[in-house]
């Protein structure tokens, strides 16, 4: 193999890797999308994109926040504690997340009684 073959090959991997990346990964576009469904009420597309953050990167605590909020939206309560504990082991000096975590806690067991809530971020 000639050198310039080599270098060939080798940046046709680098651009497959990149493009492979780019396919796969999450970031802040799907937390800002998520934000958006959940603004429009689609709470389950709204947990789709956060929890595609949070398998990408399962230290934002901002996701975690996020979905805790969109599984209680769809009454999946124990998914949303364990989301609220996961966040705040990651930040436990939010206050939105406190306070997020704080309404949920008190509303359990209060299903007639609406609880406003700090949307996602």
């Amino acid at each position: 193999m000639t050198r310039k073959s080599v270098l060939a090959a080798v940046l046709a991997l680098a651009a497959a890797a990149v493009l492979a990346a780019c396919r796969t990964s999450a970031g802040p576009a799907d937390l800002r999308l998520g934000v958006e469904a959940a603004r429009d009420g689609g709470w389950e597309e709204a947990a789709a994109r956060w929890a595609k953050v949070l398998a990408v990167d399962p230290s934002s605590a901002a996701a975690h926040n996020n979905l805790a909020v969109a599984c209680e939206r769809l009454g999946r309560i124990d998914e949303a504690r364990a989301e609220y504990e996961a966040a705040l082991k990651l930040a436990p000096g939010d206050p939105r997340i406190q306070e997020n975590f704080r309404r949920f806690k008190a509303s359990l067991g209060k299903p007639s009684e609406p609880v406003s809530r700090e949307g996602p971020r």
